[in-house]
């Protein structure tokens, strides 16, 4: 399949090879290779390099795999069941800076940077990561042991390209790059447009 996607300015051509598929090849992935995309997650920024990101993860045949399926979504299992690593984003809600606790505005951003990067370096790797909302939140926090002050912010499978054959007929057209809406209609110089 080919990426036909253009951006608008001249970026790293690893920005639009990055995508989202749902077929996967049902193989093992080496622990170091997941490593990799992680150790790239570990270097985002965060506000007062707080970095309030955790990633849980479970590599394919992980005598709790099963289980960690259980918590997506049927739609998302169905898919994702062939991944070769499973990989739950959390972050801590507490700004923990200097002895103090208090809320914190950005953990989401702050570990959405962190998934970014983990996603990109894991395309560099010659993986793709498709994130994944629906899953069970609550259910999540229980089965993981995540702790109170902590938020399951989503999950994601990772793994090697398949065939789009591979996947329920209902999903296969889905299965291509999406495009994105033009620069110039998410990016305002002087304030949001009125």
């Amino acid at each position: 399949m080919t990426n036909e996607r253009t951006p608008d300015h001249p970026i790293d051509p690893i920005f639009v090879q990055r995508w989202s598929p749902r077929a996967f090849e049902p193989a093992a992935m080496p622990e170091r290779d997941l490593l990799r995309a992680l150790e790239a997650a570990r270097w985002a920024p965060s506000a007062y390099n707080v970095q309030p990101w955790r990633f849980l993860y479970a590599l394919r045949g992980d005598a709790h795999w099963d289980v960690w399926l259980e918590l997506l979504a049927a739609g998302n299992r169905e898919w994702a069941r062939n991944a070769s690593a499973l990989v739950f984003v959390v972050s801590d809600t507490l700004l923990r800076y200097q002895g103090e606790k208090t809320p914190s505005r950005s953990h989401s951003f702050d570990t959405g940077a962190a998934w970014a990067q983990l996603a990109l370096q894991a395309a560099k790797l010659g993986y793709h990561a498709h994130g994944i909302g629906g899953l069970d939140y609550e259910r999540a926090r229980e089965v993981l042991g995540v702790p109170e002050g902590y938020a399951v912010e989503m999950a994601a499978a990772i793994g090697r390209r398949a065939s789009p054959d591979t996947l329920p007929e209902a999903l296969r057209e889905r299965e291509h790059p999406s495009p994105r809406r033009p620069t110039t209609e998410s990016a305002f110089r002087g304030g949001f447009p009125r």
